[in-house]
């Protein structure tokens, strides 16, 4: 019979289980899960045309991935009068059934680019996945017979 109590039995049956855990703990290098290799490329695409008055275009496009989607009012000029070089323009960004324009994001109030203010002519969204989406330009009042545009799309 042993003298050592059943307490203490149960005290000290832990230490074989830890100097096993111990010799097998000898790794310390453990590995770190990575990021995809391949980064998504952004593409950029261009669409021009010449809206008239109370008029308006859909452009659709493809999304490859997931990822911000940014389109930028480039141009939105007067053919006749080159001196009404920012006509303010609608422009919207939504998903492309085939058919028609899902109006997601939009903003009535688009003046082409500038360098002073870099968020000027910019309308931004978010991708969720890869999918079909489009990009529609309209007069939202502004535009006096003609107004000849350019619009860059910057997406993933």
């Amino acid at each position: 019979m042993s003298s050592i109590s059943a307490s203490c039995r149960r005290a000290l049956l832990p230490i074989p289980v830890l100097a096993a855990m111990a010799a097998c703990g000898g790794n310390s290098s453990a590995t770190t899960p990575t990021t995809p290799s391949v980064l998504p490329t952004v593409v950029s695409e261009t669409f021009t045309g010449t809206l008239s008055r109370n008029s308006a275009y859909t452009h659709p496009f493809a999304v490859t991935d997931a990822g911000t989607v940014s389109v930028f009012l480039i141009t939105s000029a007067d053919p006749v009068n080159p001196d009404n070089n920012a006509i303010p323009l609608g422009v919207s960004l939504g998903t492309w059934n085939g058919a028609s324009c899902a109006i997601v994001i939009a903003n009535d109030n688009v003046t082409p680019v500038n360098a002073d203010d870099p968020l000027k002519g910019k309308v931004t969204g978010q991708a969720t996945a890869a999918g079909n989406l489009c990009v529609r330009v309209y007069d939202v009042g502004f535009v006096p017979g003609a107004a000849a545009y350019e619009l860059l799309i910057d997406h993933y």
